[in-house]
């Protein structure tokens, strides 16, 4: 059989790759609008010290910002989207990066507004928001006009707008670190040598030779030992960063810092970790069926990556897999099926690996042009059907944002991002399950399921418990150091894995080598995400027309209401307990249905 090569971006067939001429024609063009926004930076700081002349110089700054800021919109979609199609294209890169120059220059000219728009009187500026005219305009001001009671003075703002690049040191040099300066020792799977990366090290951890996985975990983990007190220094950095500006923004906590913003009670987070507590016999009893699956008599922590059955073998082509998300998505109808399935086989998509693009998915678009979405699809792996499905959900929960609101609330938060996409993979998995072919294809789905409802819902919640004993152990006056935070991660292993679980003296590692952690309070998100989205899954597919609006709502709310709002109206209070309680429910009654079809 002929080893199948990677192509170069430009051997790759145009239908194959996204069409950009929606946000632009040629680079040409993206270059003149490059050049515009200099002076539509111009034309916006003009209005500096004038916000409160009149509601019709307020109103003219709010055009002249959106236009600037749709046109640096776009020139950064662009830009980005052709570096991510090759890295190695030299001339994408000086694209992005000076799109990236573009961004933080604009950033720093326009500092002055949104101290000046909170400078106005609020019965003034309230008054003036009852305008027709200030239509588009009334949720960004109310957004604007929650962060007042932490905003500064204009000096003060400025002063924390200049020690942001200096704050971002410590994920820099974790980043250098982890991706570029640590080595490791090579690794034989058993057919080869292979050299030890953060790549390789994910899928080693899954060979079916436990021996594999052994070498590969005490190899890599190594590394980190010798590396623990620069590790712990640069993690404790990071959190001494955000209990710093959580105290001068008059935060009563870095966590409330976090969540201000968006509207959300600390009780979510918290909520969060004590559902899951109580849920944690569930999980334990997992992890004895994996030992008992695999015939191992102690589970190690090299042993929970492994598929719990083998991959099948399926071969789903590109527009198989197109229609496969077109029956799954049948409850929401007609219209989103269609314009999914047009978006994923018309211009929306760069479907396949070539050299230099990066791995992975994801999606990204503007307010103008496609939803984008980028795959590395490949026929013999059903999990990239999912990825599919999942990264289909985001454009289309972006396409219905965009497409029913103004552009400055059209963005949706993160809080509210993975709904759509994880909700899709809950269709995808239900209908798969209902029509799989074989027992041996219902126990690799229902295995699958698991271990994704364990790295999405009870992994990162696991992570989120963790930032915030650090944090809080920063907040009480504790200094972090190696020790503290391995005896800290050590003991929240212990507690998710069960008696079950025998850990290695290099696993308390693992809480110093997760990126998301520089993005404090990030991860819980993943979490909460699930759990909405599985509760909303469950609500269209058994419900009516009443229950699929509610959904379409949310889709269509894009940035217009705070999360929790958009998600109520959808028909799930995140603010209680009970979709968090669902999942869970969900995942008990997988991990009966293993149990039932593996016999065990």
């Amino acid at each position: 059989m002929a080893k199948k090569t990677i192509p170069n971006r430009s051997e790759v067939p145009a239908n194959d790759k996204w069409n950009l001429s929606t946000l632009y024609k040629t680079d040409d063009d993206w270059e003149q609008d490059l050049k515009t926004i200099d002076s539509l930076t111009n034309k916006f700081t003009s209005f500096k010290s004038h916000l409160k002349d009149s509601p019709e110089s307020l109103l003219q700054a709010l055009k002249a910002y959106e236009e600037l800021h749709k046109t640096l919109e776009k020139v950064y979609c662009y830009a980005s989207l052709q570096h991510t199609a090759d890295e190695s294209d030299h001339i994408a890169q000086d694209r992005e990066g000076r799109a990236m120059m573009a961004y933080a220059k604009v950033s720093a000219e326009t500092s002055f507004f949104s101290p000046e728009l909170m400078a106005i009187p609020d019965n003034k500026i309230n008054e003036w928001c009852k305008r027709i005219d200030f239509k588009d305009y009334k949720v960004f001001i109310e957004k604007a006009l929650h962060e007042k009671p932490y905003t500064l003075s204009e000096k003060e703002e400025r002063i924390l707008s200049l020690s942001s690049e200096a704050l971002q040191t410590p994920s820099n040099a974790f980043s250098l670190l982890e991706n570029v300066d640590l080595k490791f020792e090579n690794v034989n799977d058993g057919k080869k040598e292979v050299e030890l990366t953060q790549s390789t090290f994910s899928v080693l951890i899954r060979n079916e030779d436990r021996a594999v996985r052994k070498d590969a975990y005490k190899k890599f983990y190594k590394t980190f030992i010798e590396h623990q007190n620069v590790l712990a220094s640069l993690y404790a950095g990071s959190i001494n960063s955000d209990v710093f500006y959580s105290r001068a923004r008059g935060f009563s906590s870095s966590l409330e810092a976090s969540l201000y913003s968006n509207k959300v009670d600390k009780s979510v987070y918290l909520n969060l970790i004590e559902t899951v507590h109580k849920n944690l016999s569930v999980l334990h009893r997992y992890y004895s069926l994996r030992k008992k699956v695999l015939g191992l008599k102690e589970l190690r922590h090299y042993d929970v990556y492994v598929p719990l059955v083998k991959d099948m073998i399926t071969k789903t082509s590109y527009k198989q897999a197109v229609e496969l998300c077109r029956n799954a998505m049948s409850p929401l109808g007609n219209e989103y099926t269609d314009t999914l399935c047009n978006g994923l086989l018309n211009g929306w998509v760069d479907r396949y690996e070539n050299k230099g693009k990066r791995s992975g998915a994801f999606s990204s678009g503007a307010y103008t042009g496609y939803p984008y979405i980028l795959l590395n699809y490949k026929d013999d792996a059903i999990r990239d059907v999912f990825t599919m499905a999942h990264e289909g959900g985001h454009s289309m929960h972006s396409h219905y944002s965009k497409t029913n609101n103004p552009f400055l609330c059209y963005d949706y938060t993160i809080f509210e991002a993975e709904v759509a996409s994880t909700f899709n993979e809950e269709l995808l998995f239900q209908y798969l399950l209902k029509n799989a072919q074989s027992k041996e294809m219902k126990i690799y789905l229902l295995a699958m399921r698991s271990d994704d409802i364990i790295a999405t819902l009870h992994r990162q919640t696991m992570f989120a418990e963790f930032e915030l004993k650090a944090h809080k152990s920063v907040e009480d006056g504790i200094p972090l150091n190696a020790n503290l935070f391995k005896k800290m991660y050590r003991e929240l292993l212990e507690q998710y894995f069960g008696s079950e679980m025998v850990f290695e003296e290099e696993s308390d590692m693992e809480g110093l080598r997760i990126p998301h952690f520089y993005n404090a309070f990030y991860v819980y998100k993943y979490a909460t995400g699930i759990s909405a989205a599985l509760a909303l899954a469950k609500r269209v597919t058994q419900g009516g027309e009443k229950e699929r609006g509610d959904y379409f709502k949310f889709l269509k709310s894009g940035g217009s209401r705070y999360p929790l709002e958009s998600l109520k109206i959808a028909g799930v209070d995140m603010s209680s307990t009970e979709p968090v309680q669902d999942a869970l429910d969900t995942f008990a009654k997988i991990v009966e249905e293993l149990e039932s079809n593996l016999k065990i």
